[in-house]
């Protein structure tokens, strides 16, 4: 593992992709950065950091021979692998908000950037991208983030915390594998937030309804039971949960 550290950049992710496009890059590169500027999240949403009570970065990974119809498995092996180490940091009531942000006590401390190279239908390589609110102790106009010092009640080294977050996540990536993908999506079903409880979702065109998760696609896409016992599948971009 190779270990980059900058003082402050826009995005450890775009950082990564740019590098990889001007030189080869070996295996498990690692930028970690004190001060992100433009963190990027999803739905195209900014990830906002501070100086020394987050943790922002990134990983190159390779990846052999996996089909470009499984990228979710890169998904669910990230997700799964920040719910890993954070449990190892005595973090509890963990759960994975779909698609990948990582909640404790319902509360969002952990987002995810999963972004894939593919050839020839292959995905050749991931970097997968994380932030982790670590010792911020307040979150103007944002009531649903939290932060690891908030609901463990303890202080973390920032060098602590990122050990083991890197470790879990090449550990989980090197079992990257199509043969594993079911057992991979029980793992990631079973730990998805209100999986089987009644949640209140939103559509694009902001009319609301009850549903319940009932499990993913293997594209990931969310299967939600609606009112009607009708169960419906949706895209990132198709749905939000209300919380």
């Amino acid at each position: 593992m190779k270990i980059i550290k900058l003082n402050a950049i826009d995005s450890t992710n775009t950082y990564l992709k740019k590098l990889s496009k001007e030189i080869p890059l070996e295996d498990e590169v690692v930028v970690w950065a004190k001060n992100q500027l433009k963190g990027r999240g999803q739905r195209n949403a900014s990830w906002q950091s501070k100086p020394g009570e987050s943790l922002t970065f990134s990983v190159f990974k390779k990846i052999d021979n996996l089909p470009a119809d499984h990228q979710f498995l890169l998904v669910m092996l990230t997700a799964l692998a920040v719910q890993d180490a954070l449990k190892k940091l005595n973090i509890f009531n963990l759960a994975i908000k779909w698609p990948n942000d990582i909640l404790s006590h319902s509360k969002k401390v952990c987002g995810v950037l999963i972004e894939n190279t593919l050839q020839k239908n292959k995905i050749t390589s991931c970097i997968a991208g994380v932030g982790i609110n670590v010792n911020h102790t307040d979150f103007p106009n944002l009531p649903q983030a939290s932060s690891l010092r908030l609901v463990s009640g303890s202080k973390f080294t920032i060098d602590e915390v990122f050990n083991v977050v890197v470790t879990a996540l090449l550990s989980r990536l090197s079992t990257c594998n199509a043969n594993n993908f079911e057992k991979i999506k029980k793992e990631y079903e079973a730990a998805l937030f209100k999986k089987d409880a009644i949640a209140v979702f939103e559509r694009p065109s902001g009319k609301q309804f009850n549903g319940i998760i009932k499990g993913v696609l293997d594209t990931g896409a969310l299967l939600v039971e609606n009112e009607n016992e009708i169960l419906e599948h949706f895209q990132l971009k198709e749905i939000s949960m209300r919380y």
